[in-house]
């Protein structure tokens, strides 16, 4: 319960949830991580399986990997809680309701385990970052990758993309980006 009531405190804060009406209510359950603490899972299933599925196809590898022709210079970019980052249209947030002990909770952005949320992710980034992509951006799942044939370009490419994430308000994971690394 103790694990619980700081995970709700700690997802309140960040504004990712706020209080439910709803008639609803998915399950809360914990899984534990490799390191011994838990992470707050919601129990999505049944609504998963009424929802229409929004197949969106990864990009096969082999096609990525031509795009890196004569590229030498890359950055990854990671966002921090990016699902956390995409809004949830008002009308379905309802959907998204949690009951605990502790209250009647729904998601305010797109939390974890819902069917459709890395397709929605994707597409996304891709229409962000339309303009970008097979030239010097390369999405996959939820990372970021920029790519450059050298280092002055490299320099621009990046800046870019950066720039375009702090108008759209997106936030960084610093500590698992990677940036300016020569093949």
């Amino acid at each position: 319960m103790a694990e619980l009531k700081k995970n709700l405190e700690e997802i309140l804060d960040k504004r990712f949830i706020g209080p439910s009406s709803s008639p609803w209510g998915a399950a809360v359950l914990f899984v534990k991580n490799k390191d011994g603490s838990f992470r707050l899972c919601i129990d999505y299933r049944g609504l998963n399986m009424v929802t229409v599925k929004n197949k969106y196809l990864l990009t096969r590898i082999d096609e990525l990997l031509d795009q890196l022709k004569g590229a030498k210079w890359f950055s990854k970019i990671d966002l921090a809680s990016g699902y956390h980052q995409i809004s949830i249209e008002p009308n379905d947030m309802r959907k998204t309701t949690f009951r605990t002990r502790y209250g009647h909770y729904e998601f305010v952005f797109m939390p974890f385990g819902l069917t459709n949320a890395p397709a929605t992710f994707i597409k996304m980034m891709n229409s962000l970052f339309r303009d970008f992509l097979d030239e010097s951006v390369i999405i996959f799942i939820d990372d970021i990758l920029v790519y450059s044939k050298d280092d002055e370009s490299h320099k621009e490419h990046l800046l870019a993309v950066l720039e375009r994430l702090r108008e759209h308000k997106f936030m960084l994971n610093s500590a698992s980006a990677v940036f300016g690394r020569r093949a």
